[in-house]
């Protein structure tokens, strides 16, 4: 392994982007953390790569996060990149329909999660020799346009536009960048349905547009490589032809 090459940590790392995204970054040299749920699955994206460090994780729980990014940070001596990349999504629903379990589960995955894992990086990044490092949080087109029947989602989404802003603005002091990418219809597992049917804004179902994962991976690549004096504040990257602005 190269002691020289940069470290990022990739949340959900393994599967659907996170798994693409760490893929690449793991073909390109860098030290990569793994942090997911499923250990067997991390393990996979690990296999063949010696620059690959698998962190079973829930990053709901603060605990398990601390101990991640601790042992990513004694291993490499630094982090110099966190891709904030973990969330779900739960059915269409109305509001009044809306478990509040529901509600409280993407809450704690999509913010409470990348809260906890910003924060831990963060402090990282701002006590290491030199001083600074990279976060970036994966929103959605849903950040600026919701889909209907999506309010977990989409107030979370909303949410981390905020952390990103905040970040940005808190990060400056220290050297630390933080910008945030968009993400629209990769095709990815959790993606499949819309290759089939998915509820459109005028209350039909239809299929839609999408883009092979990979256009997501490279993009990130790009926001990564930067020099800290650079940022891409907000990218969005998305199937050309999906519904979008207005959802139409």
């Amino acid at each position: 392994m190269d002691s020289t090459a940069q470290s990022i940590i990739i949340t959900g790392a393994g599967s659907g982007i996170g798994r693409a995204c760490a893929q690449l970054f793991l073909e390109k040299g860098y030290k990569v953390g793994l942090i997911g749920r499923r250990a067997a699955l991390l393990e996979d994206v690990a296999k063949g790569h010696s620059n690959a460090l698998p962190l079973a994780c829930d990053i709901t729980d603060a605990d398990q996060v601390a101990k991640a990014f601790e042992t990513a940070r004694s291993t490499w001596g630094r982090i110099d990149i966190l891709f904030n990349n973990a969330g779900m999504s739960k059915p269409s629903r109305t509001i009044d329909e809306t478990p509040v379990e529901d509600w409280l589960e993407v809450v704690q995955v999509n913010l409470t999660g990348s809260f906890l894992c910003a924060r831990a990086a963060f402090a990282i990044m701002r006590a290491q020799s030199p001083q600074g490092g990279r976060i970036i949080n994966n929103g959605s087109v849903s950040a600026y346009t919701p889909r209907p029947g999506s309010i977990p989602y989409t107030a979370t989404k909303h949410a981390i536009t905020g952390l990103t802003k905040t970040l940005s603005l808190d990060g400056r002091p220290f050297n630390i960048a933080c910008g945030q990418i968009d993400i629209g219809n990769a095709l990815t597992e959790m993606a499949k349905p819309m290759t089939v049917g998915v509820p459109q804004a005028d209350g039909s179902v239809k299929a839609e547009a999408t883009m092979d994962v990979a256009h997501v991976a490279t993009s990130l690549l790009h926001m990564a490589e930067l020099p800290l004096e650079a940022n891409v504040q907000f990218m969005t990257v998305m199937a050309t032809k999906m519904p979008y602005v207005g959802r139409g």
